[in-house]
């Protein structure tokens, strides 16, 4: 964790033009599907640094509110962008989640690893993890993405993925189920600097991840 904020500070502090802000109001914080909030609103605040060579480097947090006294969430990250055609893109990197407010927080925290391919308005991304939320479980995500344009200011996205337990006996979503759907459409509107979206999202989960409406107001700033 340390040595991600090392890197923030370093390109931060050399390269400062290339730095952003973008703080996001969210009606409630989904992950895949599943609230981190218990279904109640988030406050979420990322910085980003993005060099011309395609490395970028970032961190993000947001209000939670699960375990015992869990309440924060903090990330970092550090991953490199290039075209590797004239029409398909990668987007590779790790990332460190870390949690807070209670003795057993970091109990929770893990790395993880993606790797994410863009083609044109496609996406198609995938996540790999060797120790799910602590738990010493492998765990891979796959989804895909589909932008729909609509005008200069609105997009419909429309997206589904698969979260998968690669050690059934360490996690597993629910009795005898080792991986869940998770689905989403989404629309986007920018509105004077401003990212408004409007979505619905679910799950095949039956304990946890119910059908939601969420709502998203953001704003980007660029130093």
């Amino acid at each position: 964790m340390k040595y991600f904020f090392i890197i923030i500070l370093f390109f931060s502090s050399s390269a400062w033009a290339a730095t952003s802000s973008t703080v996001s109001g969210v009606s409630d914080y989904l992950f895949n599907g599943v609230s981190q909030t218990n279904e109640k609103p988030a406050l979420q605040v990322s910085i980003d640094w993005a060099g011309d060579n395609g490395m970028y480097v970032g961190a993000w947090g947001s209000n939670v509110k699960f375990g015992e006294g869990t309440n924060l969430e903090a990330d970092a990250y550090v991953g490199y962008y290039t075209a590797l055609t004239s029409s398909i893109n990668l987007d590779a990197g790790v990332a460190q989640y870390t949690y807070h407010g209670a003795d057993i927080s970091s109990d929770y925290n893990y790395a993880e690893a993606w790797t994410k391919f863009n083609y044109g308005n496609t996406n198609l991304n995938f996540w790999y993890a060797w120790d799910y939320f602590g738990t010493g479980a492998g765990h891979v995500i796959a989804m895909v993405t589909q932008t729909f344009p609509v005008s200069d200011n609105l997009s419909i996205i429309a997206g589904a993925d698969i979260s998968s337990s690669l050690d059934e006996d360490k996690w597993s979503w629910e009795a005898n189920d080792k991986d869940y759907i998770h689905w989403r459409i989404t629309a986007q509107y920018n509105l004077k600097g401003f990212d408004l979206s409007l979505g619905i999202e679910g799950t095949d989960l039956d304990t946890y991840g119910d059908t939601t409406l969420l709502l998203t107001v953001a704003r980007t700033f660029n130093f």
